[in-house]
């Protein structure tokens, strides 16, 4: 059984073949894998832990590809299931000139948002050590309320529930529904991983002050991580809080970037859940997983970028 299992949406990106132009202006697009609960499963295996994937796919040529590279990536793909009548879901992304991306969803309904309680794979969440998700599953039922069932199920059978936002406002029927719904399931992580963009969105406060971190930080979290970028990352535990430098690389697409972050700490918790306690540990998990992060900037696409065990200790050696 997988030791992490990620649920959510698994869709496919179109990314311009050419950087720095809007939507309208390419001329091409590459198609890439994506769906970040998808990624962080791919990152896991990459890394050398072992992950599943529940989520739905169209029962169409893109579902049956996505549900193929779970595979080759060595996910287990025991939890995904293929919707007759609905498309597997399609998001086209530009990055601007700075890196940054630009989103534009076609999923009216797709497959991954018609995912019901009755279709879960149980056994594969029950058995795991770690359950992860974000937030895109809660935006529409059925999802929402297949996402509520797996998360009890989870904590019913003591498993440590991670949570990243991963906040995507175009998919949002307003930014008011977007914060509700984010901070609707925050009280039952155990693990959150939120970006400073995230934090100043979610608290409308500057994400440098303590004080919106603060407003954020529940006592039952066993780890808080809030991402600064290529600034590295600042952590909080009950007893413990610090920063962890990042790296410095050419970036080309930060796509997957926080997804391969997630991917390596979830790794680092699977193997030795003292890193909770112990900050010598969890320094080094972070910085793992920073390494993880930079190097997934460095190429384009989520999860063909994500970067191997040995790939991450390279940049950190330098």
């Amino acid at each position: 059984m997988a030791s992490i299992v990620c649920f959510g949406e698994i869709l496919i990106d179109f990314v311009p073949d050419t950087a720095g132009v809007s939507l309208a202006e390419s001329q091409g697009f590459l198609k890439a894998p994506g769906g970040a609960p998808a990624n962080v499963a791919c990152a896991i295996t990459k890394l050398g832990g072992s992950s599943a994937f529940i989520g739905k796919v169209g029962k169409d040529e893109f579902g049956y590809m996505l549900a193929d590279i779970l595979k080759k990536n060595g996910v287990n793909a025991d939890g995904v299931l293929f919707d007759e009548h609905a498309r597997t879901a399609l998001a086209f992304v530009t990055l601007k000139k700075n890196g940054e991306r630009e989103f534009m969803f076609y999923r009216n309904p797709s497959a991954d948002m018609l995912l019901k309680e009755s279709e879960l794979n149980m056994d594969l969440i029950k058995n795991a050590k770690i359950f992860h998700y974000g937030s895109i599953s809660l935006i529409t039922e059925p999802c929402r309320s297949a996402h509520m069932a797996a998360m009890k199920t989870a904590k019913q059978a003591g498993v440590l529930l991670s949570y990243d936002p991963n906040v995507r406002l175009p998919l949002w029927p307003s930014p008011e529904a977007a914060r509700h719904g984010i901070m609707s399931i925050w009280n039952e992580a155990d693990f959150i991983k939120v970006s400073d963009d995230e934090v100043a969105f979610l608290t409308q406060k500057d994400s440098d002050s303590e004080e919106a971190v603060k407003s954020l930080w529940r006592d039952h979290l066993k780890l808080m991580v809030v991402t600064d970028g290529e600034k590295g990352c600042r952590y909080y535990t009950k007893n413990l809080k610090g920063k962890v430098g990042g790296f410095s690389v050419k970036a080309v697409d930060t796509t997957g970037a926080g997804d391969s972050f997630v991917g390596s700490i979830l790794c680092s918790i699977a193997k030795d859940n003292s890193i909770f306690t112990d900050e010598g540990k969890l320094q080094e998990a972070l910085k793992l997983a920073n390494a993880c992060g930079a190097i997934c900037t460095t190429k384009k696409g989520a999860i063909p970028a994500l970067p191997s065990i040995s790939d991450a200790q390279a940049l950190m050696s330098k």
